[in-house]
């Protein structure tokens, strides 16, 4: 009998950049995060890459944090956006969250690549064009601005479980 040995599950299994951000309003103007990519200034959300073994409420909390500044508390799952990057080419799924702002840390380190945290406007969001990171920028304020809440316990996060 010939059995051919097939490829390793992981060799064959797409992969897409899980990421999440935080919508964060204070009155009219959103957090942003001016930062460097690849040579060019971009603006984006905060926003960032989903760790292994934190939640993606989790991961949203922290990644805001890390390049603003700003504690935050998440109170609303937005939703999730599909897309291919034009900056790497992969496929990106993110996961939006609304947050509110709760206490600033002037003194701290904000991660490589950030260059500042700053609050825009809806209008001067959409003035950045082609200087926004992605199209998802817009798209989380908008559905946020259109009413997306759904409740943080739409997501469901179950842990490892403790070894023996």
């Amino acid at each position: 009998m010939n059995v051919s040995a097939s490829p390793s599950p992981s060799a064959d299994v797409w992969r897409p950049h899980v990421t999440v951000a935080c919508v964060v309003a204070r009155g009219e103007r959103y957090l942003m995060v001016e930062e460097e990519v690849g040579g060019r200034i971009v603006y984006n959300q905060p926003a960032g890459h989903l760790d292994d073994g934190e939640s993606l409420v989790q991961a949203a909390v922290r990644e805001t944090l890390e390049e603003t500044g700003w504690s935050v508390h998440a109170e609303h799952f937005i939703g999730v956006h599909q897309w291919r990057s034009t900056e790497h080419g992969d496929a990106v799924l993110r996961f939006s969250f609304a947050a509110r702002a709760l206490e600033h840390d002037p003194t701290r380190s904000l991660d490589t690549g950030i260059r500042r945290a700053l609050w825009l406007t809806r209008a001067e969001i959409a003035a950045l064009g082609e200087r926004l990171r992605s199209p998802l920028v817009l798209l989380s304020i908008d559905a946020w601005l259109a009413g997306a809440r759904l409740p943080l316990d739409t997501l469901h996060y179950l842990p490892e479980p403790a070894s023996p």
